[in-house]
């Protein structure tokens, strides 16, 4: 263990993990912080943070980030050309974010956000690749797999805690140059990794028993298309809310466009590949392995395959699955953006507090709430410890809504338990003492529905196709839930953050439903050595 911490390959991973961390909390986070301050509506900043769909849509291009090598700089190595260069472009994105203007060139700002953000979810992707290639016996994966954890773990401390402490003490734009220099030294590690070429011939034995190549064709062009209409969409959309405004006209509504696109971009990117892939199950066919596996192949297993062997597998159980996973974070996913910008203009805590409540105490409750879910586990069971996390987070919002409208029902709480004694031993005053208990609350409770998820989640996942089907799954996650943000925002914008904290945990009911489904229609396990899933 000494030697495989003392190797290169060790040191390296932990500075990709810290890597991959910091541009993640520095855009879906701390990035609000600076709207906020600069008083952009609530209703922008939640069109704004669609960005975060690039980690939705990442797998999408990983076919291209694992078949092609980048020009030039690719001769540095086939994972580590593109970490470097995605690393390169994050750097240049975050000096292009300190040298403009949110408020009077937001249109420029956005796109800069999302070039870090596509550069960010790329880089992710070649990140992961990475740990599994360079692998071995000495330096094994799950080592280098508990070390990129570490480094991101570090990185939201840094991207949160440290930039909001920077922040009370220069501009902005200066936090971002600091953190760019920040991902320049690690660039600088990063020329130092090991790059071990790695053949895809798992994709080319998973390609033996998939449809004749003239239907997979098809199958694509039309998964190609709806993926094309939604992101297409999307970008049009933020174009109009977040570009130079036309004299005369009126922005475009956030909620008009949820309610009449966000089923539809739905149905196109989930539904319709599932009924794509429903009906390719049928057409399967037997047959040698390829000796090349082509771009195509690789978007074949990417997009459809895993949700053909799910559909295969569960039959009609997959809609119950499906509607699970796209909700089951729901109620938290939906707020979490606006979190810093309600504790720091609405609330009007300073950013050193803010610093410690939220990314050093709450990283703690969070820990706590991932280790009291595996405590659950063992002791009631898979299925009431999923419940158990999709109600828990309902309550956490609940809590939120009375700190947005005065405390009245945690003052009383902490008055009656003793947690207000205990904070004036510490010397918390009251005010305090409330960001801190409501932040216990929400983070143990999205903890123990963290842990929860994983666990169903990884439950769901075929042996046969580990890596792209979870990758696909947990992507689905985050759809709903960043639609929905720019709802949320426009919501705070007319009616305030308390009405906007009660909707989202009503909307947690919707994962509660599908938990309690599941539940209920769920077949029994197979013994050990049955079946093939996870």
């Amino acid at each position: 263990m000494r030697a495989a911490l003392a190797s290169r390959k060790a040191g390296v991973m932990l500075a990709l993990g810290f890597s991959s961390g910091l541009p993640y909390a520095l855009l879906i986070g701390t990035l609000n912080a600076w709207l906020g301050d600069a008083h952009v509506p609530m209703a922008t900043i939640g069109v704004l943070a669609w960005i975060g769909l690039a980690y939705s849509f990442k797998f999408l291009w990983s076919p291209l980030v694992d078949r092609l090598n980048l020009p030039l700089i690719g001769v540095l190595g086939r994972r580590k050309g593109w970490i470097l260069g995605c690393q390169a472009v994050l750097v240049a994105a975050l000096v292009g974010l300190a040298l403009t203007d949110p408020v009077s060139d937001l249109g420029r700002f956005a796109l800069i956000a999302l070039v870090a953000a596509l550069a960010s979810a790329t880089q992710d992707v070649a990140i992961d690749a990475w740990r599994i290639d360079v692998a071995d016996d000495v330096v094994p994966v799950e080592l280098l797999s508990s070390l990129y954890q570490f480094g991101y773990r570090l990185a939201a401390l840094v991207g949160g805690a440290f930039a909001l402490l920077l922040a009370a003490r220069m501009p902005w734009p200066g936090v971002y140059a600091v953190m760019a220099a920040l991902l320049a030294g690690v660039a600088l590690i990063t020329l130092s990794a090991p790059d071990t070429p790695r053949p895809a011939a798992g994709d080319a034995a998973a390609m033996a028993d998939q449809p004749a190549p003239l239907l997979r064709a098809g199958a694509l062009v039309v998964v190609g298309l709806g993926w094309g209409w939604a992101i297409g969409s999307i970008g049009l959309f933020m174009r109009a809310m977040l570009g130079p405004a036309t004299q005369g006209l009126a922005r475009p509504s956030v909620a008009d466009f949820t309610r009449s696109h966000a089923p539809l971009i739905v149905l196109a990117t989930v539904g319709l590949p599932l009924l794509v892939a429903a009906l390719t199950n049928r057409a399967r066919r037997h047959a040698a392995a390829p000796a090349k596996v082509a771009v195509a192949d690789h978007l074949w297993l990417a997009l459809v395959a895993p949700l053909a062997e799910l559909s295969a597998r569960l039959g009609w159980r997959v809609l119950v699955t499906i509607g699970l996973i796209l909700t089951y974070t729901l109620c938290y996913n939906v707020w979490g953006s606006f979190a810093l910008p309600f504790y720091l203009d609405f609330l009007h805590y300073s950013k050193d507090e803010v610093a410690f409540a939220s990314k050093i105490f709450g990283i703690f409750m969070t820990m706590a709430g991932i280790a009291l879910g595996g405590v659950l586990f063992a002791r009631l069971g898979r299925m009431p410890t999923i419940l158990v996390g999709a109600v828990l987070p309902m309550l956490g919002n609940f809590v939120y809504a009375d700190l947005a409208e005065g405390a009245v029902a945690i003052d009383a709480l902490a008055r009656a338990s003793g947690l207000s004694w205990l904070g004036s031993v510490f010397g918390v005053d009251a005010r305090m003492l409330r960001l801190l208990v409501v932040i216990s609350v929400e983070n143990i409770s999205t903890g123990i529905a963290g842990a929860a998820f994983v666990a169903y989640l990884s439950g769901q996942v075929s042996r046969r196709h580990t890596a792209v089907q979870y990758a696909l799954l947990s992507s689905m996650t985050f759809l709903i839930g960043s639609l929905g943000k720019g709802v949320a925002g426009e919501t705070i914008d007319h009616l305030g953050y308390a009405t906007m904290f009660r909707w989202t945990a009503a909307a947690g009911l919707v994962a509660v439903a599908f938990v309690l489904l599941e539940w209920a229609t769920a077949r029994h396990p197979p013994r050990h050595g049955e079946g093939d899933h996870a």
